[in-house]
């Protein structure tokens, strides 16, 4: 949009490109569904996944979370790529059933989706478990999906958030990315994405760059678009 200044000049006023979703625990409250695989595969190798564990485990993706499981069960020897099976067959089931919207997420989707705001949702999560989710989600809701198994290098590493914005072919600096984890605010940091913050299960610290929010009911396309202007400090 372009502004004139008293010179006569026209300036460009910077808008929102385009707006990244996170999935588990920022769209749908899906971590609830992975806290009962999880403790089912901890009880399954004869143990009990404890809470820090389960804690640290959030965001990740899933061979680091594997390899979490088994240090915390002191079965550092298991294979995390067959742990990983296990629950991805279980999740597959709670994913078909059990998917339920965070508040005000998909208010905020409908509303970028009218305003012709390009969205890609950016998930550590793997292709096969997306596609399940994106049956509740809409596969229609966004114009990207970068899944967790289509990256070489996960959250935090900013490659995904960085994909995202190449296959929508917008500039990273314009994007808003909406995460509820430590690991995917750091990767949406590092990308270059302005980041809201929405904390579902574990807290997330004020930082440069991120703004907090106690839910997506407190956020619409004026707010989204304002944090392109006002970066948080």
């Amino acid at each position: 949009m372009g502004v004139g200044d008293d010179r006569g000049v026209t300036t460009t006023t910077p808008r929102l490109a385009a707006v990244l979703f996170d999935m588990d625990g920022t769209l749908v409250d899906s971590e609830r569904l992975w806290d009962t695989a999880l403790s089912e595969l901890a009880a399954h190798y004869g143990g009990a996944l404890s809470a820090q564990a389960r804690i640290s485990m959030v965001g990740m993706n899933p061979g680091v979370s594997m390899r979490i499981l088994h240090t915390d069960l002191g079965q550092e020897w298991r294979d995390p790529d067959e742990s990983y099976r296990w629950v991805e067959r279980r999740m597959t089931d709670l994913f078909r059933t059990g998917l339920v919207w965070r508040p005000g997420a998909l208010a905020l989707l409908e509303a970028v989706r009218r305003a012709g705001v390009p969205t890609a949702l950016v998930t550590s999560t793997g292709r096969p478990l997306v596609d399940i989710a994106l049956d509740t989600l809409g596969r229609d809701n966004f114009d990207v999906v970068v899944a967790g198994d289509e990256v070489r290098a996960p959250k935090p590493d900013p490659e995904p958030y960085r994909r995202a914005a190449e296959l929508l072919g917008v500039p990273i600096e314009r994007c808003v990315a909406i995460e509820d984890s430590p690991t995917g605010v750091a990767s949406a940091l590092a990308a270059g994405a302005a980041v809201l913050g929405v904390p579902n299960e574990v807290p997330l610290d004020a930082a440069d760059g991120v703004h907090l929010l106690e839910s997506l009911t407190g956020a619409d396309l004026d707010f989204l678009s304002a944090m392109i202007l006002k970066p948080a400090h």
